[in-house]
């Protein structure tokens, strides 16, 4: 069920006055939440249902097993259980076409004819985020920072929450569980800041997510010997708007949705593209996969403890890993591999500069080598968002090709120095530049705009809504566009 729909509307709606007139009965209104979140699931396909709920059912027994047992051998055996539970289930669904995909080539590259194999696994929409989100779990509750839940029903509802089922945020089971076991309590200002989220989220998914990927970014990605590399630049910035619109729409309406039930969800996006560097990028980027990576794969690998090339695997290592969960290809891989590289890059620049910062500390002349105007650090911060934000783009031309031909089509084109530019119309421009003002604008005029809405009136309130859907019915096209993390 897409959020961009009237059919969700409406469902929203029905779930908001069915949760909220059950509010003083906490047992059916759990089990009110967990049948409209198993029929959200279900209007996409029915069948896999049983899927969600015995993975969900696995999780809470071996976490209760784990808590259970007092010695170390046998709890970690268990943790082994859940772990090859998951991966398994999530690489079966996941990878299974794409192992059998590029076994196939391998062999035809070797000359080699292998056999035919006709199954072809469908992909459960959201397993991914569902099969990180209840691992986790078990995990916190063998490293002994989780009680496990008593309540399988809560349980069964934080794993199928149907605002961060499909597409996140991965929210933490500490963060969930104990608004699921309170007590439910209206509140007038967090329905207003939910319809606030909600109304920019479309904004951003269908005025500028949308209408660059229909008018722009597809038409350059499927052809792109067509286009001039000034437009095929418009359309690799277009690309990175649009798939951060996109995202943090769909992650703006979850939290609303969340929001209009007394649920709140964790911050997800902070204004990415002013990181000034790729650390502070992943700071700021899809944030519940970052510190869910970092916490779960990367401090585990061994983080920064060991030697400064075991820190730069354990980087490489798990970015690339993140990228492979974005999708089954080769490209996603690259992808990763970029982004750990540049993580290791970023790395040694920082040892460096705090090792000669620690020189010059010590030399006489420090003070005078230290100091910066005012001009000089504003000049750099800039330079550093700018390259920053471009070796992002190189990223998103992998993450957006088809195939690593397409790619390096793209960059050739790119290359040509070509500059005319007859598919730009002034329209594209114009939410291009839309776009990128929106995101750069300072974070205390988006808190002023939400923290106005909250406090208007109920009727501005409802002119304000009134406006942007009129806004939205304007540029919203005849189908609805699926968000681009739904593929994975």
């Amino acid at each position: 069920m897409l959020f961009n729909t009237l059919t969700y509307a409406v469902f929203l709606a029905l779930v908001f006055v069915g949760a909220w007139s059950l509010c003083r009965h906490r047992l059916p209104r759990l089990l009110f939440l967990l049948g409209a979140s198993y029929f959200f699931y279900a209007h996409w396909d029915y069948r896999f249902l049983p899927l969600i709920w015995g993975s969900s059912t696995a999780d809470w027994w071996l976490a209760k097993k784990i808590d259970q047992s007092e010695d170390q051998k046998t709890r970690k055996r268990w943790l082994w259980g859940t772990v090859v539970l998951n991966l398994g289930v999530l690489g079966f669904f996941k990878y299974f076409n794409f192992g059998i995909d590029s076994a196939s080539t391998f062999l035809r590259s070797l000359g080699i004819e292998g056999p035919e194999v006709t199954l072809r696994v469908a992909l459960p929409v959201g397993i991914s985020f569902f099969t990180f989100e209840s691992m986790s779990y078990v995990i916190d509750v063998y490293r002994r920072e989780l009680t496990p839940q008593k309540s399988y029903l809560e349980y069964l509802t934080f794993v199928a929450f149907f605002p961060h089922l499909v597409a996140g945020p991965i929210v933490r089971p500490r963060d969930l569980l104990p608004q699921l076991a309170g007590r439910a309590r209206f509140s007038v200002s967090g329905c207003s800041e939910g319809l606030f989220l909600i109304s920019v989220g479309l904004a951003k998914k269908i005025i500028i997510g949308d209408y660059l990927a229909l008018n722009l970014i597809d038409r350059v990605f499927d052809s792109p010997l067509m286009y001039s590399s000034l437009e095929i630049y418009a359309a690799v910035l277009g690309y990175a708007l649009q798939i951060y619109c996109d995202f943090s729409g769909y992650t703006d309406i979850a939290i609303g949705s969340a929001l209009l039930l007394g649920i709140r969800f964790p911050l997800n996006f902070n204004s990415p593209y002013k990181a000034r560097n790729i650390v502070d990028f992943w700071r700021r980027w899809h944030i519940s996969l970052s510190t869910w990576l970092r916490d779960y794969l990367y401090i585990p690998l061994g983080g920064n403890r060991g030697s400064r090339g075991r820190t730069y695997f354990n980087l490489m290592a798990t970015m690339v890993l993140g990228g492979l969960w974005h999708g089954a290809a080769w490209t996603f891989v690259a992808w990763g591999f970029l982004h750990g590289g540049a993580l290791a890059v970023n790395k040694w620049v920082a040892e460096f500069r705090s090792s000669r910062r620690l020189r010059q500390e010590i030399s006489a002349s420090a003070e005078v080598v230290t100091q910066q105007s005012p001009f000089a650090r504003g000049l750099a911060h800039v330079l550093s968002v700018f390259v920053t934000f471009h070796v992002v783009c190189v990223g998103w031309v992998f993450f957006r090709s088809e195939s690593f031909e397409k790619a390096w089509t793209i960059f050739t084109q790119l290359s040509s120095l070509t500059l005319h530019h007859q598919n730009l119309a002034p329209s594209i421009l114009g939410i291009l530049f839309l776009g990128f003002v929106s995101h750069y604008v300072p974070e205390r005029w988006y808190q002023g705009a939400r923290q106005f809405f909250v406090d208007a009136s109920w009727p501005l309130q409802a002119l304000l809504l009134t406006l942007v859907a009129i806004a939205l019915r304007r540029m919203v096209t005849s189908e609805a566009v699926p968000f681009v993390y739904f593929q994975f």
